[in-house]
């Protein structure tokens, strides 16, 4: 564990495991901690790197508004603290799109992105108005429906309670959060980045409240080389809920990005099955 330092800020982060880099970029309501049941799982195979994007966690917080432009640099003063000269990079729904930012502005430094349920801040005009339409539609829902499936909020309460409890760790709420990425990197900068060797994965859930799956199929019309994989019943924070799911959809994408890597992967928990289409 440690510190690095990006726009003034100290920005904490852990490694565990050894292996190919894999950056972890958490969501709104998370921070390094969101991780534990994708941790245990891949760090046999892979090096992973948790962060707090400032104003969550461990990282500064002592401020009125934290914006969004600054965590790519987050991101990258990381990678250096760490002496990590490239990576992929995970990024579930507000982790997208610093995680895409960095790729599109230093390809060198990434091997691939993955984005969880997120789009990375993709600015093309369409898919802009499909992503308003999709979060008009969520705002209309309870937070806590946005973000887990009724089945969950039912069987599953101690958890989805623990999951709510640990937004209260982090200083920086959406109120003030500045600069949210919608429409931070254009679609030419991403078929840029793929060209320069950067593998792009979706990972998106059927059941998703935040991203609706016609906005996906959108984005994988326009980035016909990106893997866009739809997972079968899983609600946007599939991660804590599904990890079973997630872990095995993750796995796929870090195959694509790190070819070979999958050798030792350990056998899933009995979950459904999920299938990738494009």
């Amino acid at each position: 564990m440690g510190f690095a330092i990006a726009s003034g800020a100290r920005v904490y982060y852990e490694i565990h495991g050894e292996g190919p880099a894999v950056v972890l970029a958490h969501g709104a309501g998370g921070h390094h901690a969101i991780w534990w049941q994708q941790i245990p799982y891949f760090r046999d195979r892979y090096s992973l790197v948790v962060l707090d994007f400032p104003g969550f966690g461990n990282s500064d917080s002592g401020r009125s508004e934290y914006d969004t432009h600054e965590f790519p640099d987050c991101i990258l003063a990381v990678l250096d603290a760490a002496g990590i000269e490239r990576a992929a990079l995970v990024g579930q729904s507000l982790g997208g799109p610093p995680s895409l930012s960095v790729a599109v502005r230093h390809p060198e430094r990434v091997a691939g992105v993955v984005l969880a349920h997120s789009i990375g801040g993709i600015s093309d005009d369409e898919v802009m108005a499909m992503v308003r339409a999709d979060r008009a539609a969520a705002e209309k829902l309870a937070v806590i429906d946005r973000l887990m499936s009724k089945r969950a909020q039912e069987s599953e309460p101690e958890k989805v309670f623990l999951f709510q409890q640990m937004g209260t760790f982090n200083a920086a709420r959406v109120p003030n959060l500045r600069n949210q990425w919608v429409g931070a990197t254009t679609l030419a900068q991403v078929e840029s980045a793929i060209a320069a060797g950067v593998c792009l994965c979706f990972i998106a859930g059927e059941d998703d409240a935040v991203i609706r799956p016609a906005t996906y199929q959108r984005v994988a019309d326009l980035l016909p080389k990106a893997r866009v994989d739809m997972v079968p019943g899983a609600p946007h924070s599939m991660y804590w809920e599904a990890p079973g799911l997630f872990n095995a959809a993750l796995e796929r994408a870090l195959e694509t990005v790190y070819p070979g890597s999958a050798a030792a992967t350990p056998a899933p928990p009995p979950e459904p099955p999920t299938s990738a289409r494009r």
